[in-house]
């Protein structure tokens, strides 16, 4: 019979990863895995790496231990997801669920699918025609910039069902918005063409990449920070180079 250890160990190993690829910081990984393994009688330390990450667990009395490691490969932010792991571990420290339970309420949460991809895509581009709006664009700058979002964000949504490498699909859809809200300025639709062009490609911007590296240098995970900010900055390039590509190929001055 498989020991509480091994059981909460394979248990706790798939936790990590899943709330990991969901999107959540190092500290909150730290925090949820501690106060289940503690509820069961387990100590746990955890090394977190950019691909895996590992857990060795040992008994309180200090007769049993194990590693266990998860690979944490990349998948698509979810903070739904994020949200129902941080409560199942306040559920298992408060309600004292066992760990067979708790692994079919982890398999439940696994299944759970995104959003629906044209829902994704109105939402994404209303809300950066949004943001043109903010920042000083006028109605014909919003909606230029809700036809380029809604253009380059299908053109993600596609390329990525490709497995394509997202650097590329960076400066793919990066250059296609750009051209797409350009047509502001070379044919005087509107007052505000330079607001158009700049705001067409903040969606591709990595903003959860970028916020969770600063969480994990404040709570000195440098290696994560690293990795994570050497992605985000990465992607950033690849999208002002798109962006840089569609301006020069539509002749508009940067200055």
């Amino acid at each position: 019979m498989e020991s509480l250890l091994n059981k909460a160990g394979s248990f706790l190993s798939a936790y990590s990863a899943l709330l990991l690829r969901s999107g959540s910081t190092c500290a909150r990984l730290e925090r949820n895995v501690g106060r289940m393994a503690a509820t069961w009688n387990l100590s746990v330390d955890i090394t977190i790496m950019p691909r895996h990450v590992s857990l060795y667990i040992k008994s309180d009395d200090g007769c049993d231990s194990n590693v266990f490691t998860e690979s944490t490969s990349n998948s698509a932010i979810s903070f739904e997801k994020i949200t129902l792991l941080s409560q199942m571990s306040w559920e298992v420290a408060e309600n004292g669920l066992g760990v067979e339970e708790a692994q079919a309420r982890l398999n439940g949460v696994s299944r759970i699918k995104s959003a629906g991809k044209w829902w994704v895509l109105l939402a994404v581009s209303s809300a950066n025609g949004a943001f043109c709006r903010l920042f000083g664009g006028d109605m014909t700058a919003v909606a230029v910039v809700f036809v380029a979002t809604l253009c380059g964000y299908y053109l993600k949504q596609l390329m990525l069902s490709k497995k394509i490498d997202v650097r590329i699909v960076f400066i793919v859809c990066a250059f296609v918005s750009s051209v797409l809200a350009c047509a502001d300025s070379l044919f005087s639709f509107g007052q505000t063409p330079q607001v158009a062009i700049g705001v067409s490609v903040l969606y591709l911007v990595p903003g959860i990449p970028l916020l969770n590296s600063f969480s994990d240098m404040i709570d000195r995970h440098y290696i994560c920070f690293f990795s994570r900010m050497t992605d985000a900055l990465v992607l950033v390039s690849c999208l002002s180079m798109g962006l840089c590509m569609g301006m020069w190929a539509m002749e508009i001055g940067m200055f």
